[in-house]
């Protein structure tokens, strides 16, 4: 299976090396952009499957919250014109919520890394997700605010995926 890793792939083949069933380690930080440094820990599923010939995909994750079970779905678009991917998320606490702007953004050296503007209590403020260590077994995810354009970033969610058995 190939690796972004290893092949520092890019472009449509970036997230090749996800398709299948992962498990899930999860930390957040539990009041975001808030001055608070108490982290929660909670595992989950991560079923990812390529489509429409890689050009998109979608996945399927299940978080064991500390407050009950939660789904969520994530889909990417890939778009060659302009060598980057687009993704959206929905939370299945409020599934009929308008889709959250898309990150955008591509891979460098095995690295993704996603921007997106949003709101956070009403105020403005950039995201950032970052991909990297993708191989055929382990992954890592790390989901950053910035509440000055991108000035300073505050790290509030950190996954790491294993491949299931």
């Amino acid at each position: 299976m190939p690796t972004s890793q290893d092949n520092d792939l890019t472009g449509l083949h970036a997230f090749d090396a996800l398709a299948g069933r992962w498990t899930a380690q999860h930390r957040r930080l539990k009041e975001r952009l808030a001055n608070n440094n108490q982290w929660e820990t909670f595992g989950g599923t991560f079923d990812f499957r390529l489509l429409m010939d890689g050009h998109a995909n979608v996945d399927d994750s299940v978080f064991d919250m500390p407050g009950g079970r939660v789904h969520g779905i994530g889909l990417s678009a890939y778009d060659a014109k302009t060598g980057q991917w687009a993704i959206w998320g929905l939370d299945g606490r409020n599934p009929h919520a308008k889709l959250e702007p898309p990150l955008k953004g591509r891979f460098e050296k095995g690295v993704g890394t996603f921007y997106a503007d949003d709101t956070l209590r009403g105020k403005p403020i950039r995201v950032r997700v970052v991909w990297s260590n993708l191989s055929s077994t382990t992954a890592h995810w790390e989901q950053s605010f910035s509440p000055d354009g991108g000035k300073t970033w505050e790290t509030n969610w950190v996954t790491d995926f294993h491949r299931a058995p």
